[in-house]
C-alpha cells in the first residue's frame, strides 16, 4: 500500500492493485533491493483515505536490536573522515546516521502523513506500507524527470545545508559546485543542448539547500543508462563516487537501505526519479530516521551533528504519537 503527492500538487495517489505493471519502485543505495508497488497510479480522495484503516500496531515489531549513535561517537567518526577527506583530498564525502525513537505507544500514520504533506508542499511526500518495508518521507530532490513526449530531461544539483536564516558560507559554497561539474559531465555524454540555471535558494521547512537546475534532450534509450550514472550523486555520496561509497560502508554504523536510493514513478506521459532522503522507516514500536550531511575539509563536527539534528526534524515534527 503507497499513498503519495508529488511537488507542488496537493492531489493524493495511490495504486490500484489490479494491474500487473509496476508504476512504482524504490531502489535501495546500493542498487542491490528494488521494492516495487504493483498497480498503476491512480489519483484517490481525502475522504477514501480517511475511511482506510491502518495502525502502527500492524507494522513489524523492530528486531533490528540497532543501537544509534551517541553524539560522541559521531563527533568522533566524522573528525576519521575528514582526516581521510584531507589525506586523498576528496572535495566531499557523505555521512549519515540513524536517529532511532522508542519512546511511544502508537503512531497515528494518517495524520502524520497529512502533517508531512501540510509541511513540505514543495517535496515528493509519500507513505509506504508493506511489511517489514513500511517508510515515510518528504523530500526535494529530483534525480531526474523524463518527458516522454518531447524527450526532455530534467535534474538538479542540490546540495549545501543551512538554515533559512543563516548565511551561505564557503563551505557549502564550495560542496555544491562539484556536484553540479558532476552532472554536467554526465549530461554533456548524452545532449548537445544543455541547460543550465543559475545557483539559488531551495527553502524545505525550516531549512535551505542550494540549487542548481538542469534541461538537456536526451534519446528515450539512454534514460536508464543517466540514471545508472547519476546515482549515487555526490549530493548523498561523494566525489569519487567509488572510493566515496568504499568509504561510507566502512564507516557507517548501519546499512542505509533505501535511505539515498531513489523512488521511480512512472505515468502516462512523464518518468520521475526522486531522491529518498528525508524519511524514517517504520516499525510497531520504533521509528528510524535516517540523515546525513556532506562532509568537506571545512566542516565542522560539531555544525555537521545539528544539520542532522535539523534533518531529522522533517519527518520526527510531523509524527502524532502518543
Amino acid at each position: 500500500m503507497i499513498y503519495f503527492k508529488l511537488p507542488f500538487d496537493e492531489k493524493l495517489y495511490t495504486t490500484d492493485q489490479h494491474s500487473d505493471k509496476n508504476s512504482i519502485t524504490f531502489h535501495s543505495f546500493d542498487n542491490k533491493q528494488e521494492l516495487q508497488c504493483s498497480g498503476n497510479s491512480i489519483e484517490t480522495t481525502p475522504e477514501k483515505f480517511n475511511e482506510i484503516i491502518i495502525s502502527s500496531r500492524d507494522l513489524t515489531k523492530d528486531n533490528t536490536h540497532y543501537t544509534a549513535e551517541t553524539k560522541e561517537e559521531y563527533l568522533e567518526k566524522l573528525k576519521q573522515v575528514i582526516e581521510v577527506i584531507k589525506e586523498n583530498k576528496l572535495p566531499k564525502l557523505v555521512l549519515s546516521r540513524r536517529k532511532i525513537y522508542r519512546d511511544f505507544n502508537d503512531v497515528d500514520l494518517k495524520e502524520s502523513f497529512k502533517n508531512l504533506c501540510s509541511s513540505y508542499p514543495n517535496a515528493f511526500r509519500y507513505l509506504l506500507l508493506q511489511g517489514e518495508n513500511s517508510w515515510m518521507g518528504a523530500f526535494s530532490e529530483v534525480l531526474g524527470k523524463f518527458n516522454k513526449n518531447t524527450h526532455q530531461f530534467e535534474t538538479m544539483s542540490l546540495a549545501g545545508t543551512l538554515p533559512v536564516a543563516e548565511s551561505w558560507s564557503e563551505k557549502e559554497i564550495e560542496e555544491q559546485k562539484p556536484v553540479t561539474f558532476y552532472i554536467q559531465n554526465i549530461l554533456k555524454n548524452y545532449s548537445e543542448n544543455i541547460k543550465i540555471s543559475e545557483t539559488y535558494d531551495h527553502i524545505t521547512g525550516n531549512i535551505k539547500h542550494l540549487r542548481t537546475d538542469f534541461k538537456a534532450e536526451i534519446k528515450p534509450q539512454d534514460l536508464d543508462l543517466i540514471i545508472q550514472e547519476l546515482h549515487p550523486t555526490p549530493a548523498v555520496c561523494g566525489i569519487p563516487k567509488d572510493f566515496c561509497r568504499e568509504n561510507i560502508q566502512k564507516f557507517e554504523k548501519f546499512p542505509r537501505e533505501l535511505y539515498a536510493g531513489y523512488i521511480k514513478i512512472e505515468t502516462d506521459e512523464f518518468i520521475q526519479y526522486f531522491v529518498n532522503l528525508r524519511c524514517a522507516k517504520l516499525y510497531k514500536d520504533a521509528v528510524h530516521l535516517f540523515v546525513g550531511g556532506g562532509i568537506t575539509a571545512q566542516s565542522s563536527p560539531q555544525k555537521e551533528w545539528t544539520e542532522t539534528e535539523l534533518k531529522s526534524e522533517a519527518v520526527l515534527k510531523n509524527l502524532v504519537i502518543s
